[in-house]
């Protein structure tokens, strides 16, 4: 009876209303990021409408399918951002991606939802990204350290930035037939 009236009380307090990784961790908002990627310019917004053939090319070229209909991104030359959620292990890590020429320039966690695995958001792990493009077989260019015990948000980071990096390019398509 005792430990029935423990957990209530533990309920009610919202220890066991929340499930592990609930709360999102908010590091950078969209405003921060685009003034971060297109310092004294206003870039212009887009949007990337991912039909099926385009679903199906990116699961060919890079083995990713994107689960959105269509992409936000933002655009100033050929400099362009996205902002894009990956899963880590359950729970979507919020990522802001540059990328300008086909390559990244900078990479950051805007939030963390996940339980493990925040390490991810800092610099020693996110520079490793700049400079990275895309390989002929859809992989990144060069290797990218993980970390040890935040195994699946680094794989989520690298899917993710395979991701952006293919989206440039299918930007930069589009924007040379309009």
């Amino acid at each position: 009876m005792r430990s029935r009236a423990v957990l209530r009380a533990l309920a009610l307090a919202g220890v066991l209303a929340l499930p592990d990784g609930a709360s999102a961790e908010e590091y950078l908002g969209r405003e921060e990021l685009l003034a971060l990627a297109f310092p004294g310019l206003t870039p212009v917004p887009h949007t990337l409408w991912l039909s099926d053939a385009l679903r199906e090319r990116a699961q060919s070229e890079v083995g990713l399918t994107p689960s959105t209909l269509r992409v936000r991104y933002w655009q100033a030359g050929a400099r362009t951002a996205w902002i894009l959620e990956e899963i880590g292990k359950e729970q979507p890590i919020t990522l802001g991606i540059v990328v300008d020429a086909g390559h990244i320039t900078d990479l950051r966690v805007m939030a963390f939802r996940e339980s493990r695995g925040w390490e991810i958001r800092h610099e020693f792990f996110t520079r490793q990204f700049a400079g990275v493009g895309l390989d002929e077989s859809g992989r990144l260019d060069r290797p990218i350290d993980g970390i040890t015990g935040a195994t699946l948000s680094a794989n989520a980071t690298d899917r993710a930035a395979r991701l952006a990096l293919w989206l440039a390019r299918q930007a930069d398509t589009r924007a040379a037939t309009r």
